[in-house]
């Protein structure tokens, strides 16, 4: 060990300790990208840097050489966004103001403590949930004056289309975390339509009419500041909130993914929930993906539209083909936003040592993919050979059906 630590710098050290402590062959490797040097080009990092950051953005520092020319920036971490803390938990935001290329899709990380509740609303935008953690129980009341009541738990999913008033209220034993997806990347939490807000700036007398009720019985509504996400009493079992005689929504605005039966391949799996069997989710469709260390989201592209990426855990770097000779390399950690503008190839590697799992989000009612594995084994094969050069056990090779997730 000393010959070897004798021969790095003291950067090298600190970028080998931020990427994991130990100082294995592993490591080595990639605490020696805290110096942008390769094959010849570059040169050695005296100055500022930060270790933890390097070691966990390797093809940032040292870049493979099939990186060239211009793609904007296709990362983001929700651990950069700044936080909003209430009585009733916390949120934080992810939209085009911090990932600018996001123009179509923003995200919500939110927190709700066991009785938080966030207030009755309403957005302009659609909003797609995944359960991240805990469980929660969401209300909504749709146009024609149907109601919908349920509990959620981890894995589980739910949409409410753009304009229908909702609410979620974190439930024993441990409240809720969620990640919130809405189909406009300009989103913000702060341009809600919250209940207590409207309340406020309507005058009393309006009010008053409108309920017929004296203006008395609606002079407590508090401040919106103070209802945002607020504390409340852990509601009792799902039936007690049930409405009696209410008619439900003839769509359910929630869904169990984890529940769909998955694409089982030998390393890994994905489940895809659009419009086909979450039938409420008209402008959201999204793929659930997990990926075996050392094993790879297949080379692909989608023909419809964006991607956005949510990273739950593990770790992953992905490379993206714009066209025209540009290609860009990204790392990922948990709770790192990606994204892949349309049409764009791409593939995820797994380049951890555990399961890595991340979100495919789009702003669609249907998933759909192109596998270049496929194209190619659907093409004259002699067409392939011309374009290509490659040999028989290329050709061999080639896979008629997809497959997500292939070795590495």
């Amino acid at each position: 060990m000393s010959i070897v630590t004798d021969k790095i710098s003291r950067r090298t050290m600190l970028a080998a300790t931020a990427a994991g402590g130990l100082l294995t062959t592993a490591t080595l490797a990639q605490a020696q990208k805290s110096d942008p040097i390769a094959n010849g080009r570059g040169g050695t990092n005296p100055g500022p840097m930060n270790p933890s950051r390097i070691a966990q953005n390797p093809d940032l520092m040292v870049p493979p050489n099939t990186d060239a020319g211009s793609l904007p920036n296709l990362r983001f971490s929700f651990d950069d966004a700044h936080i909003r803390l209430s009585a009733g938990g916390w949120t934080r935001q992810v939209t085009a103001r911090e990932l600018g290329v996001s123009k179509d899709i923003a995200g919500v990380i939110m927190r709700l403590n066991a009785g938080g509740v966030r207030e009755l609303h309403w957005h302009k935008a659609a909003e797609w949930a995944y359960v991240l953690y805990g469980k929660a129980r969401i209300t909504a009341v749709d146009a024609n004056g149907h109601n919908f009541v349920d509990d959620v738990g981890a894995g589980d999913l739910w949409y409410f289309p753009p304009g229908i008033p909702h609410s979620i209220q974190g439930l024993d034993p441990d409240g809720t975390e969620f990640l919130l997806v809405f189909d406009d990347g300009d989103f913000d939490e702060d341009n809600t339509f919250l209940l207590s807000d409207f309340l406020k700036h309507t005058p009393p007398e309006v009010l008053a009419k409108n309920f017929g009720v004296p203006a008395s019985s609606l002079a407590n509504v508090p401040d919106p500041s103070a209802l945002y996400m607020f504390p409340a009493p852990v509601p009792g079992p799902l039936g007690a909130d049930k409405i009696a005689g209410a008619v439900e929504v003839l769509q359910s605005f929630s869904h169990r993914m984890m529940a769909q039966a998955p694409i089982k391949m030998k390393h890994g799996t994905a489940r895809i929930t659009d419009s086909s069997v979450f039938q409420a989710s008209k402008t959201i469709a999204a793929a659930l993906v997990e990926v075996e260390p050392g094993a790879m989201r297949e080379l692909h592209w989608h023909p419809n539209t964006n991607e956005w990426q949510y990273y739950i855990q593990g770790q992953a770097r992905m490379g993206v083909f714009a066209a025209s000779g540009a290609a860009r390399t990204f790392d990922f950690q948990a709770n790192d936003v990606g994204y892949v503008p349309f049409a764009m190839g791409h593939y995820i590697e797994n380049t951890g040592n555990t399961t890595l799992r991340y979100l495919e989000v789009f702003k669609s009612d249907h998933f759909a993919d192109v596998s270049l594995n496929q194209w190619l084994a659907l093409t004259p094969p002699e067409l392939v050979r011309a374009s290509l050069r490659v040999d028989s056990q290329f050709l061999h090779a080639l896979r008629r059906e997809k497959s997500p997730v292939v070795p590495a």
